[in-house]
């Protein structure tokens, strides 16, 4: 009889990882504005810069359950995609990333608004926004044990 794996928090530290370099990341990007703000600022034209922050905006509304759904596919797709050699961490690891640069995204909108002379409340917005975009996609241990169970109990089957 074979025995069961098993998983812990300690497999996600990969995932956590990565969770506090696109926290960094954002932290960096808005160190920079704030330090050098005037130095990388390009003016350029307010009515223009106004209708691509709500192009911006209207992505930015648009990207949060765009990628609740596309996370809540990927996971599904997790548990019941055919085996191979991919471990559970991998396939998850996979999940994380993705949704977590996705929404990093969001925050480097600000970014570019504020270096084509937007000011500092936009930037502020954008990265508020997507540092709560990395707090509801952060590595979630419950969702990894299922997929560890789904995998178990596949392996099992076969």
């Amino acid at each position: 009889m074979m025995q069961e794996p098993k998983f812990s928090q300690a497999d996600l530290i990969p995932h956590w990882i990565l969770l506090v370099f696109f926290l960094l990341f954002l932290i960096g990007y808005n160190l920079i504005c704030y330090g050098w703000g005037n130095e990388i600022q390009i003016n350029f034209e307010a009515a223009d810069r106004q209708l691509l922050k709500g192009v911006l905006y209207a992505i930015t509304i648009l990207l949060f359950p765009l990628v609740k759904l596309l996370r809540y596919i990927l996971l599904r797709l997790n548990q019941t995609m055919p085996l191979d050699n991919k471990h559970a961490y991998q396939r998850y690891f996979f999940t994380v990333a993705l949704t977590m640069t996705v929404i990093e995204i969001v925050g480097m909108f600000g970014f570019l608004l504020f270096i084509l002379g937007d000011g500092y409340n936009t930037l502020s917005i954008f990265s508020v926004l997507a540092a709560l975009g990395l707090f509801l996609h952060k590595p979630d241990l419950q969702e990894y044990l299922r997929i560890c169970e789904a995998l178990h109990t596949k392996s099992q089957s076969t």
